[in-house]
C-alpha cells in the first residue's frame, strides 16, 4: 500500500501572508483602474493587468497556487481528450431542439386555449 506522508507545512504563516498579499494586489489593481479614471484607457488597463500578473506570480509561489495551476493544466488535458461533434451533428441536433420547442409550444398553446374555452363556457 502506497501512502504519501503529509508533511506539516512550516511556512503556513508565510503562505497566508502571500495569499493575503495576492488579495491586496487584486483589490489594488481594481482600485487603480478606477482611481486612474482621468488617464487614457490603455494606462488604466495596463495598471490592472500589471497588478493581475504580479498577484498571479505571488499566488503561484504558494501551495494553493500550484494546486490551482495543476488543476487548470489537468483540465486542459481532459478537454483535449473530448470528442467534439461535427458541424453536421451540431446543426442536426440544433434543428431537432428547435422543432421540439415549436411542437411543445403549439401543444401548450392548444391546451391553454382549450382550458380557457372551458372556463369561459362554465363562467358564462
Amino acid at each position: 500500500m502506497s501512502e504519501k506522508a503529509v508533511e506539516p507545512s512550516s511556512s503556513s504563516g508565510l503562505e497566508s501572508v502571500k495569499i493575503g498579499l495576492t488579495i491586496v494586489l487584486l483589490i489594488g489593481g481594481v482600485a487603480a483602474f478606477y482611481l486612474l479614471g482621468k488617464e487614457p484607457l490603455f494606462v488604466r488597463v495596463a495598471a490592472l493587468v500589471a497588478a493581475l500578473l504580479i498577484a498571479t506570480g505571488v499566488l503561484y509561489t504558494t501551495s494553493v497556487g500550484k494546486t490551482i495551476w495543476q488543476f487548470a493544466f489537468d483540465s486542459r488535458v481532459e478537454v483535449r481528450k473530448m470528442v467534439w461533434p461535427s458541424r453536421q451533428e451540431t446543426t442536426q441536433t440544433t434543428l431537432v431542439v428547435v422543432l421540439l420547442i415549436v411542437v411543445i409550444g403549439l401543444f401548450l398553446w392548444g391546451v391553454d386555449s382549450l382550458l380557457a374555452w372551458i372556463v369561459r363556457s362554465i363562467a358564462g
